[in-house]
């Protein structure tokens, strides 16, 4: 049981597959758009379970409970030597150094 006021992560079906654009491609179109929302568990809940939460812009949602204290888990990619590379020009141009 996951408690009121926790911190937790829904997901929410925003388009059905018969919702979604014709003109996606067939992979897509046959898949409904999901969205992912963190908030406020508003009443006690189980995981898998349709609830609603608060977010911190204050906006209620309503979807299916899908982990409590969720983290960030993204990340901008892996080192490529060749984007530093092109950062050490940039400064230099633009500021006439790497710094």
């Amino acid at each position: 049981m996951i408690k009121k006021d926790t911190w937790v992560q829904i997901r929410k079906i925003v388009l059905k597959p018969e919702q979604r654009a014709k003109t996606l491609p067939e992979a897509t179109r046959n898949v409904p758009l999901l969205m992912w929302i963190k908030g406020t568990l508003l009443e006690d809940a189980e995981i898998g379970s349709n609830v609603n939460i608060k977010t911190v812009t204050g906006r209620i949602e309503n979807g299916e409970l899908i982990c409590d204290n969720p983290s960030f888990l993204h990340t901008y990619g892996k080192y490529i030597p060749e984007i530093h590379e092109v950062d050490i020009m940039l400064k230099k141009t633009l500021y006439g150094s790497d710094d």
